[in-house]
């Protein structure tokens, strides 16, 4: 069974799969602020505008990020 973490900001529901995320690294060099690796939770969704979420998350090359619209 896959495992899923949700990160929501009341706007939208960022979806994050480990098992397919390939440590490209593109999330952290668009929004260091947001994804934070070191600490937990690791994705602190509040620190960017919707729309940077939104621009960021469909530059994942694997699809391990993905969004959902609330």
């Amino acid at each position: 069974m896959s495992i899923t973490r949700e990160y929501t900001n009341g706007e939208i529901t960022i979806i994050w799969q480990p098992e397919l995320c390939a440590h490209a690294g593109i999330c952290i060099f668009e929004l260091p602020k947001v994804y934070c690796p070191q600490d937990r939770p690791w994705i602190r969704i509040n620190n960017a505008t919707t729309e940077q979420l939104i621009k960021q998350v469909d530059m994942c090359p694997t699809g391990a990020l993905s969004y959902r619209r609330n």
